[in-house]
């Protein structure tokens, strides 16, 4: 699918021919449109209007649900039973505030369709309350072959073909390989397609996804989805940490089994075995600080949100550091942490910085919520989502991002969500970070400009938090507890795999609205801040 599409808005009143509207808390905002279309499409993405059936007795929240996608049939142009076009792949019960979500995935004769994902919830009193996704119509009229001729496992062995042809000879995977089915839209065409997935640490970090067709084995579509944090740097601060780890066959390991399923440091250089010590005191600096900030950024999730670890499981939170020679990097490859030394030059030991950490798991928590497909604007919200919470974490006053880790070179940080047109990139043609929206970067350097423009998203976080005049528009802003609140609802509640930043917008109108009322101070915030930067 093409992945950086534009929305149109509009305010037309949803059919009520199955059932009845009220007035939401979106209205109490007449600038805010209800509905916003897909401009491919021309399907809804979002429609924030509070709908219930004209009876609810009998109903079940599912069946209200499904009816509202009935209600919708003509809208998403989808015909026939909505129970055999969409199909629940979550369904979560919000205690706290009383509502109700589900999240969907369309399918075509029982097929899932890659990216189209959505989300549904229910208030406390049964009532639809909004919608986001994206739904692809006339699905019959696009010749696609549902029909299978190679098996997983032969899926499997292309994929690894592929793997290997591009890094070289992996002696180990990661883990098991993944595979599911998906209709895959690439280049206009729909595809039957074996979606293969599987993480690498040597020789090359990756978290790789190939797209096999099931009809004759040809490979469809390939990336890399393992985020690589670049500029992070070389040598540990003197910086003293107490943390649990394990007393293990006469040795002290840095695992610790107080938190979920565990946290574990690697050492790469050792055949990613567990860093160990003889005593208590632990001198390797990077395994120490890896594993100490794993723990904090657990700690933050639960206390914060009440979250057990990325996938709210409990999640086994891994992490290997003196990966690669001198690599300046970090990353998440859908299963571990990786941490490279840095060059010694320009960057420190990419595992010294807690908003690093905090950065690279919180790819994790959008990998098992919105699932934001890892290019053009999907892939810059992702990354967003990453910074904000990386600063959410270590309450960094001035909102930078990975300013320890800076050894020498012209900027003092690797990003400013302050101040993103202060860090000189140079990725684009100016030079700088945009700051709004019409001074996004186009194009297909940096997956579409993933790093390039989630510094518009980061900029509309700040605003709400602390505030300012940006672009003319003044935000009276929030402050951080707030500014979590509603990002972590967004990304968990609402957003999916293919949302862009209109949608953002919709998602944190309506996630502050959920948890503030229509009438705050905070979706007021929400709304100047997207308006000065230019995403409406």
């Amino acid at each position: 699918m093409k992945y950086n599409k534009k929305v149109i808005s509009s305010a037309f009143a949803l059919s009520i021919a199955l059932g009845t509207f009220a007035t939401s808390g979106l209205a109490a905002s007449p600038q805010e449109p209800h509905v916003k279309y897909n401009a491919e499409y021309g399907t809804p993405s979002f429609m924030g209007e509070t709908w219930a059936p004209k009876t609810k007795k009998g109903l079940s929240k599912r069946d209200i649900a499904f009816s509202y996608l009935e209600e919708n049939g003509k809208k998403f142009k989808l015909k026939g039973d909505m129970n055999k076009n969409f199909k629940v792949i979550q369904e979560q019960a919000d205690n706290k505030l009383g509502t109700h979500h589900f999240r969907f995935v369309e399918q075509y004769k029982g097929i899932p369709i890659f990216g189209s994902d959505s989300t549904l919830a229910l208030d406390k009193d049964n009532n639809v309350t909004s919608f986001f996704g994206e739904v692809v119509p006339n699905l019959d009229d696009k010749n696609i072959n549902t029909e299978t001729a190679i098996s997983e496992s032969e899926a499997i062995k292309i994929a690894n073909a592929g793997i290997e042809k591009k890094i070289g000879k992996v002696d180990q995977y990661d883990g098991d390989f993944d595979v599911e089915q998906f209709i895959y839209e690439h280049d206009g065409a729909f595809y039957n397609t074996y979606l293969v997935k599987v993480s690498t640490v040597e020789p090359k970090v990756g978290y790789w996804h190939y797209f096999i067709d099931a009809t004759n084995g040809n490979i469809v579509d390939r990336y890399n989805a393992s985020d690589e944090v670049i500029a992070f740097g070389n040598g540990v601060f003197n910086d003293k940490q107490m943390f649990e780890a394990q007393f293990i066959d006469g040795v002290y390991g840095l695992n610790d089994t107080t938190r979920g399923k565990g946290i574990v440091t690697n050492d790469a250089k050792n055949a990613n075995k567990m860093v160990t010590s003889i005593s208590k005191m632990f001198t390797d600096g990077a395994a120490v600080n890896a594993h100490t900030f794993a723990q904090k950024t657990y700690d933050y999730y639960l206390k914060t949100f009440d979250r057990n670890s990325v996938d709210d499981k409990g999640f086994k939170l891994v992490s290997a550091v003196h990966v690669n020679n001198n690599w300046n990097n970090a990353s998440w490859n859908g299963r571990q942490m990786s941490y490279g030394d840095g060059d010694g030059v320009n960057y420190y030991n990419f595992a010294s910085g807690l908003d690093v950490a905090a950065h690279e798991l919180t790819h994790g928590v959008t990998e098992h919520s919105a699932n934001l497909i890892y290019s053009y604007e999907s892939g810059a919200l992702n990354e967003s989502m990453s910074d904000i919470f990386a600063k959410m974490v270590d309450r960094d006053p001035e909102w930078l991002i990975g300013e320890k880790l800076i050894k020498s070179g012209p900027n003092r940080a690797l990003r400013s969500m302050s101040n993103p047109a202060e860090i000189i990139d140079t990725r684009t043609e100016s030079g700088y970070s945009p700051d709004h929206w019409s001074k996004r970067y186009i194009g297909t350097l940096d997956s579409g400009g993933v790093h390039i423009n989630s510094s518009i998203n980061n900029k509309a976080a700040y605003l709400i938090s602390d505030g300012g005049t940006h672009y003319g528009v003044t935000v009276t802003g929030v402050g951080r507890d707030a500014t979590e609140q509603i990002y972590y609802r967004a990304l968990t509640k609402y957003l999916t795999k293919s949302s862009n930043f209109s949608m953002m917008r919709s998602a944190a109108i309506q996630a502050a609205t959920d948890l503030y009322g229509a009438s705050s101070k905070e979706v007021k915030a929400v709304q100047q801040a997207y308006t000065a930067v230019g995403v409406l």
